[in-house]
């Protein structure tokens, strides 16, 4: 098992959750951006910089992915290649992209974007707060665990 994180637009304290975590359960992390990041050297925790260009992260985030592992992204496009693959996927403010839900988060991201393409001012997502904090906290320990009892 691993944890995959898109990293280009992953917020510090997301980061900083994660390396905790990571820690705590002894499991594999990586880190994938475009950019160097400067991480800790850690025990579990690895990067991989990709070249640069429009979803070059993304596609090897999604060729690496396997079955079992927990990837992080906000990236709706992404989530929908990971999700049948039987990857347990989540966006930095703790909400999970299920088989369930990611046909119609994809289908409203699309929308969205189409909006945006024809001059529409959608706005952007509101700040990341203390909630989201402890929203993305509860979820990653919550799926950890059952990923962590399942490959036990």
């Amino acid at each position: 098992m691993r944890i995959w994180v898109d990293a280009d637009a992953c917020p510090g304290p997301v980061r900083d959750i994660l390396l905790r975590a990571v820690q705590r359960v002894k499991v594999p992390i990586v880190f994938v951006a475009n950019k160097p990041l400067a991480l800790l050297r850690l025990a579990y925790v690895s990067t991989v910089q990709v070249g640069a260009g429009l979803d070059v992260a993304d596609r090897h985030i999604a060729t690496s992915a396997q079955k079992g592992d927990l990837a992080v992204t906000q990236d709706i496009p992404l989530a929908a290649l990971l999700v049948p693959k039987g990857v347990v996927v989540m966006d930095p403010r703790g909400e999970l992209f299920t088989p369930e839900n990611i046909d119609e988060r994809l289908s409203v991201r699309n929308f969205m974007q189409e909006l945006r393409d024809s001059g529409v001012t959608t706005g952007g997502p509101s700040g990341f707060s203390q909630q989201d904090r402890q929203q993305f906290a509860a979820t990653l320990d919550r799926e950890l665990t059952r990923l962590v009892k399942q490959q036990g």
